[in-house]
């Protein structure tokens, strides 16, 4: 046997145990960038992903938020208010498909962006918000709410990055949770000036911003 096969032979087992490894060490990161209840990505993957989706024209941004949620807390205890926050996840999760993606910014908060493929958006996420509000599979039926959505279409702002689409987007949502109407999608009006990323309304934000354009 020749002096390298004789190496590369005994690099063999050294090699075998990197790659187990780095396989280890790869799911390792990608459990630290799970949220550990919803199992979605956290805000850094859901960064990560958002920003690469962004590229394609037909990307939308959408932002969602459970309403009434620390009532369900304080009345039904928090273990159904994590069982609620797991079965929007799943639900979201689940429409938005392998080719978009859904994390947890944190709370009952979450986002997502979805690739529009046949520019069918606003009846997917009409039907994902009925889907959101259905009761929770294994618990008490009243463990139930709605979940406020707003949405924006990244080709409406095209010099809008990732932090300044989810802005546009949380007015969207803030403004359908205000009025009750569900969903509502970011108009082709003024964004909200925020001061550090507070919305309009809340302490620390401007008082004089113009308010931005939504449809149903």
């Amino acid at each position: 046997m020749s002096t390298l096969a004789t190496v590369l032979l005994s690099a063999l087992p050294l090699m075998a145990g990197w790659a187990v490894h780095v396989r280890l060490l790869g799911a390792r990161l990608n459990t630290a960038r799970r949220d550990p209840l919803t199992g979605l990505v956290t805000r850094e993957g859901f960064t990560r992903r958002a920003t690469a989706l962004l590229k394609d024209p037909r990307a939308v941004v959408v932002l969602a938020d459970v309403d009434r949620f620390k009532h369900i807390n304080d009345t039904h205890g928090h273990a159904a208010g994590d069982a609620l926050l797991k079965a929007t996840a799943d639900r979201l999760a689940h429409h938005v498909g392998p080719s978009g993606v859904a994390g947890r910014l944190g709370g009952d908060e979450f986002a997502a962006v979805v690739i529009d493929d046949h520019g069918t958006v606003g009846d997917l996420l009409a039907v994902l918000h009925g889907v959101l509000a259905r009761p929770v599979e294994g618990q008490d039926p009243a463990v139930r709410t709605t979940v406020s959505l707003g949405w924006v279409r990244a080709a409406d702002f095209p010099d809008d990055g990732l932090s300044g689409l989810l802005r546009r987007a949380d007015e969207a949502m803030y403004a359908a949770k205000q009025g009750r109407a569900g969903m509502r999608r970011a108009g082709l009006g003024w964004l909200f000036a925020t001061v550090a990323g507070r919305r309009s309304g809340r302490t620390g934000a401007r008082t004089d911003a113009p308010v931005v354009g939504v449809v149903a």
